[in-house]
């Protein structure tokens, strides 16, 4: 069976897509309308993942058939030829679709990709996790406290846990987590939506950020891993059921009591050095800048980033909106951005 080379030119297919979709999605940015900026990015994703030369499948996505009519789990996307290798995709094309609506930093849109078997998803809608750059790979343990884990990371960095700063998703669950944080004295930034952009932060230089801790999308978790895998970081796990009914739901699918303590890391997630991980912005923010426009033209910029090689390639791309359109699937024609 062949198995994609992930190399340069492959990896700019894949920028194409998410550029797409961050284009798309822009154009809702600020309208208050999270459903409507979400299809339009779905719609432009698929659309330009016709035309990449794979045989892919969807393995983390909009979710069952039933529900997503588009990019749904276990849908085969790509040019589908005989000698196209087989791939497992992740994708989100709007990480962040209430900070798009919103207008507010830090919305991107995300694709993870590796050959057929790397990608790994998890029965849950949620898992704990726990995140680190690779500065401070070694330093984790997600069964250990957080203050244990703060004087590891701060070690690893040669300095001290008040200067560290940690990021977490500010939801109710966290209160004893953002608590314990602050008791060490190390900083935290809370966020509203966008763990993937989170996570990511712990590993890149100038973020300003150490150390990801908290419950958020299992889905998210996998991307997440996929680009920190990239990065030379590290990531840990465990499946979170978010009630009795769901932890039953888990247990019929074949899973037993032990597997809530397993800890999965980034191996078990993102498996081998084929992965790779392509984003552009939306809204802009720590990450990434978003989309901008002038006159007749639009700016992206996007981030390339290989296993095989740990490269990490910035790109930015001017888009001629007179000229440009993006294929729709849900229209079956080229359409302007």
């Amino acid at each position: 069976m062949p198995v994609i080379d992930m190399g340069r030119e492959v990896t700019l297919e894949f920028i194409r897509v998410t550029e797409a979709a961050a284009l798309k999605a822009s154009r809702w940015m600020g309208r208050g309308d999270k459903e409507a900026a979400d299809q339009a990015a779905v719609d432009a994703m698929r659309g330009m993942l016709d035309l990449v030369s794979i045989r892919g499948t969807i393995i983390i996505g909009e979710g069952e058939k039933d529900q997503a009519p588009m990019l749904y789990i276990g849908e085969k996307v790509g040019g589908g030829g005989l000698r196209d290798p087989k791939v497992d995709i992740a994708v989100d094309p709007i990480d962040g679709t209430t900070l798009t609506s919103k207008g507010l930093p830090n919305a991107i849109s995300v694709i993870a990709v590796g050959n057929q078997g790397t990608l790994a998803s998890f029965p849950s809608y949620y898992v704990n996790k726990i995140a680190v750059g690779p500065g401070a790979k070694g330093s984790i343990d997600i069964n250990d406290s957080v203050q244990a884990n703060l004087e590891r990371v701060a070690k690893a960095y040669g300095a001290r846990t008040r200067e560290l700063t940690a990021i977490a998703l500010d939801r109710p669950r966290h209160s004893e987590i953002i608590e314990q944080v602050r008791e060490t004295g190390a900083r935290i930034k809370l966020i509203s939506d966008g763990d993937v952009a989170g996570a990511i932060a712990t590993a890149m230089e100038d973020s300003g950020v150490n150390i990801l801790f908290g419950i958020g999308g299992a889905p998210e978790a996998v991307i997440a891993a996929a680009a920190l895998k990239c990065l030379g970081g590290e990531m840990q796990v465990k499946i979170w059921p978010r009630d009795d009914e769901e932890r039953q739901k888990i247990l019929d699918m074949g899973y037993s009591e032990g597997d809530f303590d397993k800890v999965y890391d980034i191996e078990d997630m993102a498996r081998g050095d084929s992965i790779i991980f392509c984003a552009t912005g939306i809204t802009g923010g720590d990450f990434l800048p978003g989309v901008r426009y002038q006159g007749n033209m639009a700016i992206t910029h996007s981030v390339a980033m290989r296993a095989k090689t740990t490269t990490v390639r910035y790109v930015t791309a001017h888009h001629h909106l007179d000229i440009k359109t993006i294929p729709s699937r849900a229209e079956a024609r080229e359409v302007e951005i």
